[in-house]
């Protein structure tokens, strides 16, 4: 039983990549490119957030007003997930990523100039987004080329950047906002995020060697209409391939979709109304502030621990009960919060939402990378990634409209943990279900390859021994031929 689940649920072989990824080499600075780029696109929607009592209080804007700012910008970010991985997929990586690092650097020099709310809706929201979107899922997608064996490890250090740049990030922008307020902050903001080009041309792409039979000898050089029609049908092909329904008949993948989904809806508020609920039970502001900071500082170190776990022989081939134990152990977390008062209890707290926040997010993707095999995975990433846009929007509102009317921030933490646990317990015993099923369909087709082989067999040592009989039968009537005496 443990075997066959093994090898239902060992990693994707590396023949249908034509190569063998390399494990290391120049893959390591690859890693350190995706985490980067990785660590720009998850931090900077949060870290923004430090700008925005002065910017409400410049444009006159409302809590609400200010709010969309991040939420449109985490939401672009993942809606664009299908059109940057198609874009990956015909151009590659490298000026993917580079792309979008001079995408966002531009959005925020252009933010800095703004006079409108709306006008930074569009400036960070979408323009800023898209950048973000092309960093995220083209850093991914490069990792699985060049890693097959320590792909958890990869992702885990590359996703690892989300902490470490939150980390750097907040600090930083609180600085700036002090000294340059939060023009000159976004100005110098827009700056630093042009790391994501350099980070994009580290990004070289694998080339396999070419076998001599499998190198197809030079084409002709087609005409300029034909090679556009041609293009045209190769990018409509994409599109129809990143925006497949197919992916919902493969029982694994809705089955991750929907845990997903469930764990995304209550991930952000708590990160969101942390600080407002210290200070709600009497913490001291700058005491509030430094939870999000304890728990980004444990979140940096579980994400590669939980990659080193993760790559072991017992984690690997289950790696998927894993994740679903790491979405319970966080939803937990979230349960027991309202029941704490004192300031000491709640730096527990934010160290144990470290550790549940870094072990689903260094193994969310990896998860993915398990279920669909590398081939399958740009297409599948972006489809999830569009799908979690919705309740990436609809969490942090739904969670807010719960202490609006009930004046009460416990209320959204059992939300939050509620949701989180009932997807992580879907997901072990769905997991458990697909398989059970899996092993259940794998023995029906042996039995099937098994009972043709026997009937081919049969057929054959039925034509044997009708071959034997009709020897038998000619030599016995020679005998008889031998036998009879010749008249004369």
């Amino acid at each position: 039983m443990f075997y066959s689940l093994n090898r239902i649920m060992s990693p994707a072989p590396a023949d249908a990549l034509g190569y063998k990824p390399l494990d290391g080499g120049w893959g390591w600075m690859v890693v350190f490119g995706a985490h980067i780029s990785i660590g720009f696109a998850y931090s900077t929607p949060k870290a923004l957030s430090i700008f925005f009592k002065d910017i409400q209080e410049d444009l006159g804007a409302s809590s609400s007003e200010i709010a969309w700012i991040s939420s449109i910008m985490l939401a672009v970010m993942y809606a664009g997930g299908p059109v940057s991985s198609m874009l990956v997929t015909r151009f590659g990586s490298r000026p993917v990523v580079i792309t979008g690092g001079l995408m966002c650097g531009v959005s925020m020099t252009t933010a800095s100039f703004g006079s409108s709310i709306v006008y930074l809706y569009f400036c960070i929201g979408i323009i800023g987004g898209c950048g973000l979107s092309l960093n995220l899922n083209a850093s991914l997608t490069i990792i699985s080329k060049y890693f097959l064996a320590k792909r958890p490890l990869a992702n885990g250090l590359a996703m690892a950047g989300s902490p470490v740049f939150l980390c750097f990030l907040a600090p930083v922008n609180q600085y700036l906002l002090g000294q340059f307020g939060w023009r000159g902050s976004l100005l110098i903001l827009g700056g630093m995020m042009l790391n994501c080009c350099v980070a994009g041309a580290l990004m070289r792409p694998v080339t396999p060697l070419c076998r001599p039979s499998s190198c197809a000898p030079p084409k002709k050089v087609e005409q300029p209409d034909k090679q556009n029609t041609k293009i045209k049908r190769s990018f409509v092909k994409n599109l129809k391939t990143f925006l497949d329904i197919s992916f919902f008949k493969d029982r694994g993948f809705v089955i991750y979709l929907i845990g997903n989904v469930m764990f995304i809806f209550g991930a952000y508020a708590p990160i969101v109304f942390l600080s407002a609920y210290a200070i709600n039970q009497g913490v001291e502001k700058y005491s509030a502030a430094y939870l999000l900071s304890i728990m980004g500082f444990v979140d940096m170190f579980v994400r590669p621990g939980t990659g080193l776990i993760a790559n072991s022989k017992w984690i690997r081939p289950r790696i998927q009960y894993f994740f679903s134990f790491a979405m319970v152990f966080q939803g937990t977390c979230h349960l027991l919060c309202p029941l704490i008062k004192s300031y000491a209890f709640l730096v527990v707290y934010a160290v144990f939402f470290g550790i549940g926040f870094g072990m689903v997010f260094a193994l969310i993707f990896e998860c993915l990378m398990d279920l669909m095999g590398n081939e399958r995975f740009p297409s599948a990433v972006g489809l999830v990634t569009i799908i979690e846009c919705v309740p990436m929007l609809l969490g942090p509102p739904a969670a807010g409209s719960l202490v609006d009317k009930f004046g009460d921030y416990k209320y959204l933490f059992f939300m939050c943990g509620s949701v989180i646990v009932t997807g992580g317990l879907f997901l072990f015993v769905m997991n458990v279900y697909n398989y059970r099923m899996l092993a259940k369909e794998k023995r029906a087709k042996n039995r099937e390859r098994n009972q043709s082989t026997a009937e081919n067999q049969d057929q054959g040592n039925v034509s044997e021994a009708e071959m034997e009989q009709t020897e038998m039968n000619g030599a016995q009537q020679d005998v008889e031929n031998a036998e009879t005496p010749i008249e004369m």
